[in-house]
This record gives structure tokens, sequence and C-alpha cells, in this order.
């Protein structure tokens, strides 16, 4: 799945190689963007190592396109995304844990 175009940015700041991934959102994400992840609490998000953690079949689904066609659904086409870690973690509650994106 990392091979595809998309998943080789974080799903959420956009930042190069992501090498964590939520499972159950079916998303790849930076090492900053997970640590916002876990703080979400394992009922929103599940975050687990791209390379050191093993993986089902049932876990490698989505990918980071068809989660932002789910998620960032009504985000405009000119939507800048955050960089600073508290504009970024409000983002992603927004996103993940209000769904209000």
């Amino acid at each position: 799945m990392l091979r595809d175009e998309d998943n080789k940015y974080c799903v959420d700041c956009d930042a190069k190689g992501p090498r964590w991934a939520s499972w159950n959102l079916g998303i790849f994400l930076c090492i900053r963007c997970a640590g916002f992840h876990r703080n979400l609490g394992v009922h929103i998000s599940r975050v687990k190592s791209v390379n050191l953690d093993s993986w089902t079949p049932e876990q490698v689904q989505m990918g980071n396109s068809r989660a932002r066609a789910v998620y960032e659904a009504n985000l405009p086409d000119s939507f800048r995304r955050p960089q600073t870690d508290s504009t970024l973690e409000g983002f992603i509650r927004a996103k993940y844990e209000a769904k209000n994106t």
C-alpha cells in the first residue's frame, strides 16, 4: 500500500515518508501525527508501525485516497493543511473525533 502515491505522504500534514498507520481508519501517518492520533484514544484511532508491527489482511484496507474522500469530503479546494502543532492537532481532532471537516 505504501507504493500508492497518496500513501507516500502523511494523510494529515503531507509529510513525506509516513512510517505509522492508523489501521482502523486505514491511513498512513508521520510520527508527529501518529502522536496526535494516539492522544485521540483507541476508540477512535489505533496506531501501529508500518515496519515493526505485524498486519492482518483486514488491517490493510482503504489507504489515504479513500480516507480523504470520506473524512475530507467537505474541505474547500483551496484548503491548506495546518503545520503548527496546535492547529494540526485541532484539525485532526475535528476530522476524526468530531467529524467536522
